[in-house]
């Protein structure tokens, strides 16, 4: 556990501030069998957060304490929440005469620069970022946040929490309403600049994705900017929209197509606008079999951005385009006499199961068994 100071700096016991406070120990009047082992930085801090919480003392001093605890455990809910409140109460409690005119009370703008350390210190800590959730809807600045969550990625492009709050913050302050329109506005320069934060973050989006193909979020966060945007009402669009995504889709898998960050992107693409699974037969038949070298490279001279072939140094066949291929045999299967698709479905499960995704075995096994006993397709 870290310690929130350098050595030397005293406990909170030793300083004259905090001697009309009595600490409260954590195990008080118990004997427990296995306690937790804590440093003495850390005890003290709590015991005397303990302290303040029991008094309800909301105080500058009370901000210096609940981040000397958070520092030490950043996962300290309880400390995160006693903090907010506190600084609630004394930015109610504060005058703002003396502060220009659009600036923010000294008190929030230290707030959100102890922030800007501390979630790129603490990224996977969830309560890291809903803290600053709290102070952004304060604040009701948005913009400064989208450069400290690009900071925030090059240090772990993945993090789940930087990708959630991101969304929260484009939904909250660029969103749009149920329907999919833009949100009314007095402002007309607001709206303009919600339209060119989402056009700009699909570019945010290709940055990431071409540093990383197989980063899972960003594909995640990819669909939520196309499909959760607001986007438009005109069918023109919604089809040019999902051409584009399509073929997005297609020539990421081309180039690595054992990403099943793009496999399913490409089905939750085909799921959403409704689109049936068997109309990208033809693009995915050419994964499910083994590289023909000769007759494979003079195929890859030809561009076709419908159904791009895999790439040269590609490993087939692909277990998800083999996956991909039997959702649509079963499918088909499931609407015909004689179930002879139901069959090939079988056949490529069999082949997951015995040889090329031998790890998920049993759930290969499963899904044989549902389509013979006549359970509805998954697609």
């Amino acid at each position: 556990m870290p310690l929130p100071d350098p050595d030397g700096v005293p406990l909170f016991a030793e300083r004259p501030e905090w001697a009309d406070v009595l600490p409260l120990e954590q195990y008080e009047d118990v004997n427990p069998i296995a306690p937790i082992f804590y440093t003495e930085e850390y005890k003290a801090a709590t015991n005397y957060f303990r302290a303040i919480v029991k008094a309800g003392e909301k105080s500058p001093r009370v901000m210096e304490l609940t981040e000397s605890v958070i520092r030490q455990n950043p996962a300290h809910y309880s400390a995160w929440q006693y903090r907010y409140e506190t600084l609630t109460f004394l930015l109610a409690s504060t005058t703002s005469d003396s502060t220009p005119k659009g600036a923010l009370p000294p008190l929030l703008a230290a707030e959100l620069t102890l922030m800007d350390e501390l979630a790129v210190q603490f990224l996977k800590t969830y309560q890291v970022w809903h803290h600053r959730r709290l102070l952004v809807s304060l604040t009701k600045q948005p913009s400064r946040e989208l450069a400290l969550i690009k900071r925030s990625l090059e240090v772990d492009s993945k993090n789940y929490h930087t990708w959630s709050y991101r969304q929260w913050l484009l939904s909250s302050f660029y969103g749009a309403d149920e329907n999919g329109r833009e949100q009314d506005d007095d402002d007309e320069g607001e709206t303009i600049e919600a339209r060119e934060v989402w056009e700009a973050e699909l570019d945010f989006v290709d940055t990431m994705l071409a540093q990383d193909v197989r980063n899972n979020s960003a594909w995640h966060h990819r669909f939520f900017v196309v499909f959760h945007s607001g986007g438009t009402e005109h069918e023109a669009e919604k089809e040019r929209i999902f051409k584009r995504e399509l073929v997005y889709a297609k020539q990421s898998i081309s180039l690595a197509p054992s990403n099943p960050s793009a496999w399913n992107y490409l089905r939750g693409i085909l799921t959403h606008t409704r689109t049936p699974f068997a109309t990208l037969e033809t693009f995915v038949k050419p994964y499910t079999v083994a590289q023909k070298s000769a007759g494979d490279a003079e195929k890859r001279d030809i561009v076709d951005l419908d159904n791009p072939p895999p790439s040269a140094e590609a490993e087939l066949p692909c277990v998800q385009a083999l996956e991909f291929l039997a959702d649509i045999f079963e499918t088909q299967g499931a609407s015909e006499p004689g179930k002879e698709n139901t069959e090939k479905a079988v056949e490529l499960w069999k082949s997951l199961a015995n040889q090329y995704d031998t790890i998920r075995k049993k759930y290969w096994e499963y899904r044989i068994r549902e389509a013979h006993h006549g359970k509805e397709p998954r697609t």
